[in-house]
């Protein structure tokens, strides 16, 4: 079972956050994993560990100069990483980014490919589905549980009555809501161990991918504050307070017509 898991680091949300010269999230400063991809990779380890072979391998794009989150991904049991580092990919959006990682996933051939619904800077959500389409693989999106059963993968989707029970054929492309599992936390020993695992580092060329066909496609001009919202009404009940909502919500056409 070998199960290829799309990670990011991204600037610590504990520290502040500030924007470059253009306008683009300053990542200069200490990077973690992205909490959303622990679960990933937690669910990873554990199909692996069920399968009782096979190996769980990392993906990412970003700069490689800092690899400390990458490093607590390998620390948690992950056997190796490949990072796509290029200068040329500052500032990629969404569809530049999941090109870049199917050309690296293409080169694993993995039985299943996981990810985070979206990632914690980005919230695009819209990378997972690129990345199966260009990969022409099956998506299964927001999965509470994944299990394997012979050369399919089953997966539950939470719905608001229930849950919703999806099957695809092997290999595909999986993401996976936070909070489907609890992510271990990384041993001494497998801190140790992910000192001596391996991350190589890739560029544009060493995938054979054409620079000119990678535009970011992405532009930021300008940025401005967002406006302030006014304070909201306060009222004191003097035994009018639900008239007063009911005509608030009439009035934000919540409710239509009198209800006396």
């Amino acid at each position: 079972m070998n199960v290829v898991v799309c990670v990011k680091q991204i600037p610590d949300p504990a520290a502040p956050q500030s924007l470059d010269a253009a306008h683009r999230l300053d990542r200069a400063g200490k990077l973690i994993l992205d909490e959303a991809d622990t679960f990933g990779v937690e669910v990873a380890l554990r199909l692996v560990e069920s399968a009782g072979e096979g190996q769980v391998s990392l993906v990412s794009m970003g700069d490689a100069s800092d690899v400390t989150g990458i490093r607590s991904a390998l620390a948690m049991g992950a056997t190796r990483a490949t990072v796509v580092s290029d200068p040329v990919l500052r500032g990629a959006d969404a569809l530049t980014t999941a090109k870049v990682l199917a050309a690296v996933i293409a080169r694993e051939t993995p039985d299943l490919v996981l990810a985070a619904t979206e990632s914690s800077d980005g919230y695009t959500g819209t990378l997972p589905v690129q990345l199966a389409q260009l990969l022409d693989l099956p998506a299964l999106t927001f999965a509470t549980s994944v299990a394997i059963d012979g050369d399919t993968v089953v997966v539950h989707r939470q719905t608001e009555s229930g849950y919703d029970e999806v099957a695809a054929q092997l290999p595909a492309v999986v993401t996976v809501t936070a909070g489907v599992v609890v992510p271990r936390y990384a041993t001494f020993k497998g801190i140790m161990a992910a000192k001596s695992r391996t991350i190589e580092v890739v560029s544009v060329a060493d995938l054979d991918l054409d620079a000119s066909a990678l535009d970011p496609r992405q532009d930021v001009v300008s940025v401005e504050d967002a406006v302030a919202k006014d304070a909201g009404e306060k009222y004191v009940d003097e035994g009018d307070g639900a008239a007063r909502i009911v005509a608030f919500l009439e009035r934000i056409k919540i409710l239509s017509g009198s209800t006396s």
